[in-house]
């Protein structure tokens, strides 16, 4: 290949096709290849809900530097059908580069046609158009084919043979070819090395470092992956991860779980949590410890199952009839996935009901490379087999709202519980007193919360001319484009919210009230986060920036938006 250019990064690689032809396995590997030459990288899926066609992309940043958002501009677009150059081509950088086959209809811009049918068998040709993607970027063949070894650990020898052949044919060819693209810079060597995981598959290894033993779940997208991850790990980790009929099953067989001992959760979307309600508020009256992974998906109704979107977090803070205390958690991360599943745990544990962890599609399927996970795991208190008061009060009125709690079976104890109001021993009452004791009871629980919470996090210029608030999962883009702006001179701050609820507003009202403009962004419809301050603090978010077409926010979006005068 002649016209070597060197480019530091980041570049945004972005294979096409339809479902069926390997793209997500050619951008897992072409992913996992860079990050092993060294270079950082935030791969982002975009597919419809359909098994065979329809249009998905496998999107790559990568370079010297981490990524934290996807863009929208391509530097190298790797087609596997026309429908994707026709989608893409006007995306493509000044010098940018489509791959596509040799018998591709495409004109205009700068193109690199593979006769694929000559470099690979039929049931190779992803990995040809990986060989070729592998070679363009300026990746060592070595590295691609480790990576390969690695993905398919040994199995289906023949297939592996074939597969590696096909990404030898492919360097072979394009060394001869004069094609001019900005290759990928090598780095340095990375310092320690780094793992490649996605948001799912964190918040998996979260909860099983934080001890998690049983996960019960009715598949549903985009939570799946997180008790598939857990399945991989389940039987060296002493864990159980049951398949329920139903998602009023799951999340019942996790309650019982709980109180039987093993610290326990379940995942769903917001579809599947809408049958969950009612066992939400079973937790809350019988102040059993449980985790929610809710991972949000356009709605309402089916909506659009493989987009993402921000707009259950109304629906989630006001889940299940009555009022018990409850903590939401909202990572913006991979990282904040691992750490705030621990917390949830924690939480759970120690303020016995229900903690959620909302996230989204974007943030569920993202890859990103990262330190390894500390794996200290969170401090939760082992359960006592004895109990220091006698008699026995499963539900003893204490100053915390906390009472001793007791594994039916491990002690000498009778342990009570009833999803009817109880007395402090657990049996049912209709006592009146004893209902408002009760009550009280068990919203004294919130002061222990809030002592808890995650505060948020600000970066920027102090008393900015524009702050933007994010929660959740645009953290990264939000970031990106503050930092745009303040490379362009206008002061700004960012403020991220890891936890939604319960809000502290000494956490963050002067950062509000410092700013000469504040802009929520938002993955919804109605700006819900921004009500919700409004409500508890009575600052008005008047500006927002909102996104609920079905993808994630870019920091080219919100660039768009703000220039525009906000709003959605």
């Amino acid at each position: 290949m002649t016209n070597d250019i060197r480019h530091a990064g980041p570049l945004q690689v972005v294979i096409g096709g339809e479902a069926g032809q390997g793209l997500v396995t050619i951008g897992e590997l072409l992913a996992r290849s860079l990050v092993r030459a060294g270079h950082h990288v935030l791969a982002t899926q975009s597919y419809m809900s359909r098994i065979r066609g329809g249009h998905n992309t496998f999107s790559i940043r990568a370079g010297g530097a981490p990524a934290a958002a996807p863009r929208e501009a391509i530097d190298l677009l790797v087609a596997l059908n026309d429908e994707t150059i026709r989608l893409h081509r006007r995306e493509l950088t000044p010098l940018g580069l489509v791959v596509a086959d040799e018998k591709a209809a495409i004109e205009g811009v700068p193109v690199l046609k593979v006769p694929f049918e000559r470099l690979a068998a039929k049931t190779s040709v992803n990995m040809a158009a990986f060989g070729i993607a592998g070679a363009v970027l300026g990746l060592e063949r070595t590295n691609l084919e480790r990576a390969m070894a690695d993905f398919f650990g040994g199995k289906q020898v023949e297939a592996m043979v074939e597969n590696c052949r096909a990404v030898a044919n492919a360097y072979t060819w394009i060394d001869a070819q004069p094609v001019t693209f900005k290759k990928l810079a090598a780095p340095p060597p990375p310092p320690q090395a780094r793992i490649m995981i996605n948001g799912n598959e964190a918040i998996a290894l979260g909860a099983l470092n934080a001890g998690a033993k049983f996960c019960a779940f009715y598949p549903m997208t985009p939570a799946t992956t997180v008790p598939l991850t857990l399945i991989e790990y389940a039987e060296r980790m002493g864990m159980v991860v049951e398949q329920a009929e139903d998602e009023i099953a799951a999340i019942n067989m996790a309650i019982g779980a709980s109180f039987a001992g093993a610290p326990a959760m379940t995942a769903t979307a917001g579809g599947g949590f809408a049958l969950m309600v009612e066992s939400v508020s079973l937790a809350g009256m019988t102040e059993t410890p449980i985790v929610i992974v809710v991972a949000q998906r356009p709605v309402p109704a089916t909506g659009l199952p493989t987009r993402t979107e921000q707009a259950d977090l109304e629906f989630v803070l006001h889940a299940g009839h009555g009022e018990f205390p409850r903590a939401i958690l909202t990572p913006g991360s991979v990282e904040e996935c691992f750490e705030l599943a621990g917390k949830a745990f924690g939480l759970a544990d120690r303020y016995q009901g229900p903690v959620f962890l909302l996230t989204d599609q974007f943030l569920a399927d993202t890859y990103r490379d990262i330190i390894p996970f500390n794996l200290e795991p969170p401090p939760i208190a082992p359960l006592p087999s004895e109990c220091p008061m006698l008699p026995y009060k499963r539900y003893a009125l204490t100053e915390t709202g906390v009472s001793p709690r007791l594994i039916p079976g491990l002690s000498p104890q009778l342990v009570v519980a009833d999803s009817d109001e109880h007395a402090e021993d657990g049996h049912i009452t209709e006592d009146l007193e004893v209902r408002r004791l009760m009550v009280e009871k068990r919203l004294r629980k919130m002061a222990g919360i809030k002592a808890e919470v995650s505060p948020p996090v600000f970066q920027g210029d102090n008393n900015p001319d524009l702050l933007l608030v994010s929660w959740g999962s645009s953290q990264g883009a939000v970031g990106e484009a503050a930092a745009a702006l303040r490379a362009g001179g206008t002061r700004t701050g960012a403020l991220h919210f890891p936890q939604v609820w319960p809000l502290i507003p000494s956490h963050f009202i002067d950062y509000l009230n410092s700013a000469r403009a504040v802009v929520a962004v938002e993955g919804n419809a109605m700006g819900q986060f921004a009500r919700l301050i409004r409500r508890e603090t009575g600052f008005h978010i008047q500006n927002l920036v909102l996104r609920y077409d079905g993808l994630p926010f870019t920091p080219e979006y919100i660039l768009r938006r703000l220039s525009h005068g906000t709003t959605a």
